[in-house]
């Protein structure tokens, strides 16, 4: 029995044989399905989500158990333990879907729910790491160098941020080989930055200049270092949404900085509650055009951004391959692929208390995140 199996207390087709009354339900990925977790009758819960309607995973096991007469196991109740054993834990989730049949299966059980209706949760809190690319759409990066072009000459020197280019080269964008050249790489906080599906980004006083950037996640499944790109796709579990929360500086200034010239990143990307996540995980064996979904984001209903995430200078093997060259990651980690043109920073647009930010990728869905006014800070920290 492979270690996974005795996690999960089953020898599966030694069980299976063992129980002459057993439905045959296949165990391959036949019915797809996306991974949630959520809170329905005030209680936490990892779901299959069909469609419009998700099932909780647990009680739904219990009941293929009961109905379908298949061996009895354990199922992971937390998304990153799941991810962890999902080589085995697959296996049942398959099952469920294919008795089910999709969301055609689900009305009436009382471990099912209309997915509008419940609250959903960010999938994973917090995962071990975070990180983000910088620029990975080469269009999106000719904006950015223009727009600090457009701004340098009203303040060439940013306090707290060095020169307003800060050194970087859009123009670059062209030449890059992404077989030589690295991607710049950012960390932000999971446990400070990632907030559920609908909360709202609360801007911090005196910043107006806060901006959208809607980005495809790659979730990762694996233990990985080293990795080359051959066998990237091999330890990536699936895809979610990340909104990339930026602010662009300008309004109350933030502590200079004077030692290092250039753009303060820890300013501008991890500010609190600035990674929206969700709202649900496509496992990879759903989404096989990972490499070319289209990407919109739209603030209060307009389209600001519109691209296919086969745009991207470094693709998922090039960005996997680099990470893993310096440090390693682990199931649940999520890699955020960088956002495409059309951002505030090129048009010169901000968010205010009342937007509404909805980044919608296809295949996968729509992470919504409203704009509020910050409540200042907690009164544990004055």
């Amino acid at each position: 029995m492979v270690p996974s199996q005795q996690k999960l207390g089953l020898d599966w087709r030694a069980a299976l044989d063992a129980r002459p009354n057993a439905i045959g339900v296949s165990d391959k990925p036949e019915i797809p399905f996306k991974l949630a977790t959520f809170e329905a009758d005030g209680t936490l819960q990892v779901g299959l989500v069909f469609g419009s309607r998700v099932v909780d995973i647990a009680r739904a096991n219990a009941y293929l158990v009961r109905k379908a007469h298949v061996p009895a196991m354990t199922m992971p109740t937390e998304m990153r333990l799941l991810i962890e054993q999902y080589e085995t834990a697959s296996k049942r989730l398959y099952q469920i879907a294919n008795y089910l049949k999709g969301e055609s299966g689900t009305a009436g059980l009382p471990f099912a729910y209309d997915f509008d209706k419940v609250s959903v949760k960010a999938p994973i809190k917090y995962p071990w790491n975070l990180l983000n690319l910088a620029a990975n759409y080469k269009a999106h990066a000719e904006g950015m160098g223009a727009a600090r072009g457009r701004d340098e000459p009203a303040a060439s020197i940013v306090r707290g941020g060095g020169r307003a280019g800060g050194g970087f080269n859009a123009a670059a964008a062209a030449e890059i080989d992404p077989d030589r050249d690295g991607p710049i790489v950012f960390a932000k906080s999971p446990r400070s930055c990632i907030i559920d599906p609908g909360e709202a980004y609360l801007i911090p006083p005196g910043r107006p200049r806060v901006d959208w950037e809607g980005e495809l996640a790659i979730v990762m499944g694996k233990q990985v270092y080293m990795v080359n790109k051959e066998n990237a796709h091999d330890a990536v579990f699936g895809y979610s949404i990340l909104y990339d929360v930026s602010d662009r500086g300008g309004g109350k200034p933030r502590r200079v900085v004077s030692m290092f010239p250039g753009t303060n990143w820890f300013d501008g990307k991890s500010t609190d509650r600035g990674a929206p996540f969700g709202p649900v995980i496509v496992p990879k064996e759903f989404l096989p055009n990972f490499n070319n979904l289209r990407l919109v984001t739209r603030i209060n209903g307009i389209v600001k951004q519109d691209a296919r995430t086969s745009e991207v200078i470094w693709d998922e093997s090039h960005m996997i391959q680099y990470i893993t060259s310096i440090m390693s990651l682990y199931p649940g980690d999520l890699i955020s692929t960088g956002t495409p043109s059309g951002t505030g920073a090129e048009r010169n647009e901000f968010l205010k208390p009342g937007d509404v930010v909805e980044i919608e990728i296809e295949g996968i869905g729509t992470l919504r995140t409203p704009m509020d006014v910050s409540r200042g800070p907690d009164p544990t920290s004055k």
